[in-house]
């Protein structure tokens, strides 16, 4: 950990990769129905990073998060969590990894109803038998913002306040990565707007490493790098993305102008 001027404690970066993804391909169907939806694709996800995945509909992003999280077969290439190569594993060691190295945040707050926040929350090590390490789970609490929420159940919090759960559930077992697919998806622009400070939080003071699918320039400016798709392969990599930054390189790649995009004010396709 280092601390800034304004004396916040941040994580130290690392550049270690915490996956990669090499010469990726995944294809779908046969014949004349045959689509490739990821071409050849090699990127790679460096440790305490907040990565965004951006393209328009169609472009593969969503199936290259789901290959390198294991929630879907590749047709060719390599696909590694840290240092275990995804390629050929058994189901049993499959669903060993996503549970023990990988946590996920998707557009469905994906709750219990009958369960609390915080039974929520312990859920996945509940079922793996593991006890939660209480320090690491009070500070991620903190981090977004639930201690006055922990006894409530889904129905009594508000959307923004579920997705933070589901958030919490997926920081909680201290993973060695995060997926998170159109994370705010669901929610209003204040309370995504939380839950991507949470994110951004998790890795600037948590060290952990996220990789968001997003349609959302606003949303992929949070991250500290957007990988951008078209046609199934990595099309332009940015480093430090603010919103315009994202919008102006979406319409270029679209054929838009400001005047007519292919994408409207939060990048999605018209």
């Amino acid at each position: 950990m280092t601390t800034t001027p304004s004396g916040v404690a941040t994580a130290t970066r690392a550049t270690a990769v915490a996956a990669r993804a090499t010469d990726l391909t995944k294809v779908y169907g046969q014949g004349e129905t045959q689509v490739v939806a990821l071409d050849a694709v090699s990127v790679a996800f460096r440790q305490s990073e907040f990565t965004a995945i951006m393209g328009p509909s169609g472009s593969g992003k969503s199936t290259l998060m789901h290959c390198m999280a294991g929630l879907d077969s590749i047709s060719g290439g390599s696909a590694r969590i840290g240092e275990t190569e995804l390629t050929g594993l058994k189901d049993k060691k499959l669903t060993q990894l996503r549970r023990d190295k990988i946590g996920f945040i998707f557009q469905a707050f994906n709750l219990l109803p009958t369960l609390t926040a915080l039974e929520n929350i312990t859920l996945p090590m509940d079922i793996a038998g593991r006890k939660p390490d209480r320090a690491w789970l009070d500070r991620v609490v903190e981090t977004v913002g639930l201690g006055g929420r922990l006894k409530h159940r889904p129905a009594q919090l508000s959307g923004g306040q579920q997705q933070r759960v589901a958030v919490a559930r997926a920081l909680a077992s201290r993973p060695e990565i995060i997926f998170a697919d159109e994370p705010t998806g669901n929610l209003d622009s204040r309370s995504g707007a939380e839950v991507l400070g949470f994110l951004r939080n998790s890795v600037r003071e948590l060290g952990q490493t996220v990789v968001m699918v997003t349609h959302d320039p606003v949303a992929a400016s949070y991250a500290d790098r957007v990988v951008f798709l078209a046609d199934g392969r990595i099309v332009d990599d940015m480093a430090d993305p603010t919103a315009d930054m994202v919008l102006d390189r979406m319409l270029r790649f679209s054929g838009g102008s400001p005047q007519t995009p292919a994408f409207d004010a939060k990048g999605r396709t018209s």
